[in-house]
């Protein structure tokens, strides 16, 4: 048997298994340690350092007493193990030790109570390896590994896009349901040009479909001939959809500027929920929401913009999203999203990705290819390093370049917030100037803005030609075998739970 700890939130499971087998099975502690490090295995699913959960003593030891005098026992002994393999280095205890500075270090209880430690993509994995968790991989290295995230083609596209499932089961047969590794054979009709109008009109009735959606519960008319820029994930400032509506009151301010430009007209779609206390995500939020009824109310652009927050995103109304979109966001700051899962859906529904080389969008783009993707921005190694050794100055960025200072201004000019110079306040300052110990524009937004708006720009010229496009779309479906949960659960059963497999009949 395997207790496989998602996340953090589960490591209790680790002190509670010893707690068992000492109090109620009465073993000695060796032999429970030894079948509880055979027993525990950790999925690491962030390198955010607020969901590595840290416990106060004072909390953990009152709610769980001889949890906590489990967990100090399992801290001291393990301690004594990094005395020994490192000498005199009290460096690595302040790193390594479960309990220090005051507090519980749920992640390093997990760790050392398995016997198994993985990433959810094979960048994340390498991150865990040589950054985040370096100490502990040096330590201990067998225990890492790694175990890309998958989707499920059954929920995503034989569900969710029946038509275009229809059609790819016509094309190819139905193996692709219960092994999409068979998907690749969609190749072959990536040059077809039947197949491609095909897939466009496919497309194009699934963006009637979500804009029948977003015209029922927004009340926005959006054309469905427009392209459909979508960006649907949990708000969090690493996943930059700041930068996303940046990008797209810098596109206003040009439609304004110049009205006469050729413009390809956009439906920009967010769809996002925001943890309760999270102020600034809320606040982003509130933006979209602002840019929106400035955008659409605004006649004189004539339509060739729209801005749409879908609310109370959702696995139902996720598959019509997913189904219906063009291009896909994935814009994160490279080396913080761990994997992403949105970025697979939109894959196999025929989107292609705009996004940073980060967490599987990596893997994305080995499979499908650099011609099938959009990819913009500085890489991971290249945000590690100025993160531990700085060189990145927002406002010099702010002050020489005259567009993205005018798009910054505009948060707090009034001009999204009916006069309001303070609403938006907050945002500005995360851009250009350091609170406490927090730098400035800590996720590279006006770094990357114009790297982002140049990818924006191949995007347009890509998709004004539909046979290419349709290409490029179909060749993203075809290449998305890998990204099967299917066999991201093989792999775990594979490496790490070595189940057999039982044959039930239908």
């Amino acid at each position: 048997a395997v207790f496989q700890m998602n996340d953090t939130h589960p490591t209790v499971a680790v002190a509670e298994l010893m707690r068992i087998l000492l109090d109620e099975q009465n073993l000695e502690w060796d032999e429970a340690w030894e079948i509880t490090t055979k027993t525990c295995a950790y999925t690491n699913h962030t390198i955010m350092s607020e969901a590595l959960e840290k416990w106060p003593i004072e909390l953990f030891s009152r709610l769980l007493p001889r949890i906590y005098q489990i967990v100090e026992e399992i801290n001291r002994r393990f301690v004594e193990e990094i005395k020994k393999a490192y000498p005199g280095d009290n460096e690595k205890i302040r790193k390594m030790a479960i309990i220090y500075d005051g507090q519980v270090r749920m992640a390093h209880l997990a760790i050392v109570g398995s016997f198994s430690v993985n990433g959810v993509a094979r960048l994340h994995t390498e991150i865990l390896k040589n950054e985040e968790l370096k100490d502990f991989y040096q330590m201990m290295p067998a225990k890492f590994n790694n175990k890309t995230n998958g989707i499920t083609q059954r929920r995503f596209l034989l569900h969710g896009n029946p038509l275009l499932a229809s059609w790819v089961t016509d094309k190819i047969g139905n193996e692709w349901i219960t092994d999409l590794s068979h998907i690749k054979k969609l190749a072959i009709y990536a040059d077809d040009e039947k197949c491609q109008r095909e897939f466009m009109n496919i497309k194009y009735q699934n963006k009637i479909r979500l804009a029948k959606y977003i015209k029922e519960h927004n009340g926005i008319d959006v054309d469905p001939r427009s392209i459909f820029d979508v960006q649907v994930k949990r708000l969090h400032e690493y996943k930059r959809q700041f930068l996303n509506i940046l990008h797209v009151m810098y596109l206003y301010n040009q439609i304004k500027d110049h009205p006469e430009m050729y413009f390809y007209p956009r439906t920009f779609i967010f769809g996002a929920k925001a943890a309760a206390g999270y102020v600034r995500a809320k606040e982003t939020i509130k933006l979209i929401n602002s840019v929106a009824d400035v955008i659409n109310n605004d006649k004189s652009i004539n339509g060739k913009i729209k801005v749409v927050f879908i609310e109370d995103y959702r696995v139902s109304n996720a598959e019509i999203i997913f189904a219906a979109a063009d291009v896909s966001e994935q814009i994160s700051t490279a080396s913080k999203e761990a994997s992403g899962t949105g970025n697979m859906k939109f894959m196999l529904n025929g989107a292609p990705t705009l996004g940073t080389m980060d967490g599987a969008n990596v893997e994305i783009v080995e499979e499908v290819g650099m011609e099938n993707a959009f990819i913009f921005g500085l890489s991971s190694q290249e945000v590690i390093h100025f993160e531990n050794h700085g060189g990145y100055n927002p406002t010099d960025i702010y002050f020489n370049d005259w567009d993205i200072k005018r798009v910054v201004d505009q948060l707090i000019d009034g001009t999204y917030a009916n006069g309001n110079r303070e609403m938006y306040r907050d945002l500005y300052d995360s851009l250009v100037n350091t609170h406490g110990r927090e730098r400035a524009d800590r996720y590279f937004i006006l770094k990357d803005f114009r790297s982002y708006a140049d990818a924006q720009k191949r995007v347009e010229e890509a998709y004004k030609d539909r046979e290419a496009w349709s290409r490029k779309a179909l060749m993203n479906v075809a290449c998305c075998g890998k990204f099967s949960s299917d066999r991201t659960i093989q792999e775990y059963v594979d490496d790490i739970w070595h189940l057999d497999q039982i044959k039930v009949d239908a």
